[in-house]
């Protein structure tokens, strides 16, 4: 189990010997019931300054660090977790994503492309989210290899995310919405402002090039897909061979449940 998930249970504070129980301080402080009439809250003592807790060095170091002022690293965990968990209820159609083992920040991932110009390419990327996130920015996405593809960087890979997401808003933006964004791109292609220019010209002014410079980037990356990844994690995405005497056993079993749940006959409603 990845150990960011894990959440520490251990919230008591534990009494100082010179502190008295609460029970104790209360039943001395609080005066006498009145009979009737309304609450009366226990007179204040003249002279008496009121107690303030110090500033600890940790809050104003995290002050200026953003969301980790606020909310803390248990917030940021909480956020983490709430995300992946919406991500597997949204099922995204031909979307896999995993959290990295060494940190919850980075989430590995791969898209199969069933149609269209893309058809048949297995792209696998990377998500980086902000360390102040939700406050900040929006989660990058990295292919592994770059595609060739207008919104994709050439070099480096990164798709262009900032153009659907211009300004992240907290409880309204989720990474969700950023793979079902990266899985839409490749079937609906936009060259304004593109950061791969050969790609954006080619698609408006040469649709046959275009083609088949897809056809190639689909193969090489494809090509690809069975190398060890390139980040040392043992939660990365990998793919191997087909081996039938580990995969088949896997593959008729997974068939076996689907048949059986399409199979089982409608529940019946209950009458009154």
């Amino acid at each position: 189990m990845n150990p960011f998930w894990s959440m520490s249970a251990n919230t008591g504070r534990k009494r100082s010997d010179g502190e008295e129980p609460s029970g104790q301080a209360e039943h001395r402080a609080s005066p006498a019931r009145p009979p009737f009439g309304k609450k009366q809250l226990p007179s204040i003592p003249k002279n008496t300054a009121p107690v303030t807790k110090p500033p600890s060095p940790a809050s104003a170091a995290q002050s200026a660090n953003g969301t980790h002022a606020s909310y803390g690293p248990f917030y940021l965990e909480y956020s983490l977790l709430a995300e992946f968990t919406l991500v597997i209820k949204q099922k995204l159609p031909g979307i896999y994503v995993q959290p990295s083992y060494r940190s919850a920040l980075m989430w590995f991932g791969v898209i199969f492309i069933r149609h269209g110009l893309y058809q048949d390419g297995v792209f696998k990327f990377t998500v980086y989210i902000p360390d102040n996130y939700p406050d900040g920015d929006c989660p990058r996405v990295v292919f592994d290899i770059p595609v060739f593809h207008p919104l994709v960087d050439p070099v480096s890979g990164e798709l262009d995310v900032r153009r659907a997401f211009t300004k992240w808003r907290r409880n309204h933006n989720h990474i969700w919405q950023v793979l079902m964004y990266a899985r839409t791109v490749f079937y609906k292609i936009n060259t304004m402002e593109p950061l791969n220019p050969e790609a954006a010209v080619l698609y408006d002014k040469d649709v046959q090039l275009f083609k088949s410079k897809v056809v190639d980037s689909v193969k090489l990356c494809n090509s690809h897909l069975f190398d060890q990844p390139k980040i040392d994690d043992p939660y990365a995405i990998s793919f191997s061979p087909w081996n039938p005497t580990i995969h088949e056993e896997a593959k008729e079993r997974m068939f076996t449940h689907k048949v059986s749940a399409h199979d089982a006959p409608p529940r019946q409603k209950k009458t009154a």
